[in-house]
């Protein structure tokens, strides 16, 4: 495949930065920066263009997670065990996807985000501040759990993965938004890796098209998560609400053949 005009890599670049930041504060960047791929480079592979995005995003989710844990000190007894198990998970999920269709998850996916939307808009309070729902070994197994269960959803599918953790760790294991984000990101990129495990040996990765997004990408996230650190839970809360709300009208438009 030719490489794309300067023109089309400008604007996948934006792309990629305003993915890169919608990621690294409540996840979802790959609803910005996959769409731009599949508009930008109509004659790549479908697994080119995914590898393409997943190395991208993985250069975002390194930065982001690294000024996490920087400034938000997240705890290693839940982020390691949820890295692990979103890597295994994401490694199932990616040979689970090539013998399922894309189309019979999209139903599934707006069902999710509109019970999630929903869930957080109905309860105000909900990320506040972290209140631990579990301790010791229960709080391990939530963990993994939650790491399972959105790795496999990423490795087969992925839009909103970041979303989900975020959800999952507030809904399910009680902490703030912020802490929730902090732990999404590590999170992510470990699924993000699984993903680059599977692609990259295939020869699938247009690199330097992905390696110039992932340096958008990668500004983008270092700005989300520090706009995310300094202004905390409340504003993440909010954008996560405007995020999900756009990926229910996109996901909601295609089930519906609106576009």
């Amino acid at each position: 495949m030719d490489d794309p005009t300067y023109t089309v890599l400008a604007l996948l670049a934006l792309a990629a930065l305003a993915a890169g930041f919608v990621d690294a504060v409540v996840g979802g960047g790959g609803l910005i920066q996959l769409p731009a791929l599949l508009i930008g480079l109509p004659h790549a592979a479908p697994v080119q263009l995914l590898a393409t995005n997943k190395l991208a995003s993985i250069c975002g989710t390194t930065v982001s997670s690294a000024t996490y844990y920087r400034r938000v000190r997240p705890d290693p007894k839940t982020f390691l065990p949820l890295m692990l198990f979103a890597f295994l998970g994401s490694a199932v999920g990616a040979v689970v996807a090539s013998h399922v269709p894309r189309s019979a998850f999209d139903p599934i996916v707006l069902v999710a985000l509109v019970v999630v939307g929903a869930y957080v808009v109905l309860k105000p309070e909900l990320g506040e501040v972290t209140e631990l729902r579990f301790a010791g070994g229960h709080h391990t197994v939530a963990a993994v759990l939650t790491g399972l269960a959105v790795g496999f959803y990423d490795g087969a599918l992925g839009p909103g993965t970041g979303s989900f953790f975020v959800f999952s760790l507030v809904g399910l294991l009680g902490y703030s938004f912020l802490e929730a984000s902090a732990k999404a990101r590590l999170a992510n990129w470990a699924t993000n890796l699984a993903a680059l495990c599977v692609f990259v040996p295939q020869g699938a990765v247009l690199w330097k098209t992905g390696l110039v997004l992932g340096a958008c990408n990668l500004v983008g996230g270092y700005l989300g998560a520090r706009t995310a650190v300094s202004r905390g839970a409340r504003f993440v809360r909010v954008f996560f609400i405007v995020v999900v709300s756009g990926f229910i009208v996109r996901i909601g438009g295609e089930v519906l053949g609106v576009w």
